[in-house]
């Protein structure tokens, strides 16, 4: 069991990785639609209609997907008053309480994500801008991205689990070690 349970951590993990480094590309794409606007509106007088729409939208994928890969390498925001003082069995205990409002918000988000990204597929909905693009791609990013997050914050909270009552199936060393190597 514990092998199992092992082996989705690592899954899960993998797999945030993986599309994390892979959207973190939108970035430079992003780059090079502002800077060929900048290029068009002051260099040939000639601004286009649709590159900010689209860097905002890919700003959007961006930073939905980017959830479960920042969750992986520890890269949200911590109030860190109480935590950073805590042992680590104590830390993970705390953590374990608080992932309950991190799961309340995460559904809550899974599920009215799916909800607006099925409305908007069933009527190909568009921005009805002067470009008019379909925005329910980015919108289906939502319930994708909000999945993943919740999938990472399941693999911390299996993680917490182990340290706080000292289980076999995880060892700190084994995450740490890991670490951001690109």
């Amino acid at each position: 069991m514990s092998v199992m349970i092992a082996a989705f951590m690592r899954g899960v993990t993998r797999l945030n990785d993986f599309i994390g480094r892979w959207v973190a590309l939108l970035i430079f794409a992003m780059f090079v639609f502002l800077l060929l606007e900048v290029g068009f509106r002051y260099l040939l007088n000639s601004p286009t209609v649709w590159t900010n729409e689209l860097t905002q939208m890919l700003f959007g994928i961006y930073a939905i997907m980017s959830g479960g890969y920042i969750m992986a390498h520890r890269g949200h925001v911590n109030v860190d008053l109480l935590h950073s003082h805590l042992k680590p069995r104590k830390r993970a205990a705390l953590d374990i309480v608080t992932s309950v409002v991190f799961f309340i918000f995460t559904l809550a988000l899974l599920w009215f994500g799916i909800d607006m990204a099925q409305e908007s597929m069933s009527s190909w909905e568009t921005s009805y801008s002067a470009w008019n693009p379909p925005i329910w791609p980015v919108k289906l990013a939502i319930p994708i991205g909000t999945a993943l997050l919740v999938l990472q914050g399941l693999v911390k909270l299996l993680e917490d689990i182990a340290v706080a009552f000292n289980l076999d199936y995880y060892t700190p060393q084994e995450s740490e070690s890991e670490g951001d190597q690109l």
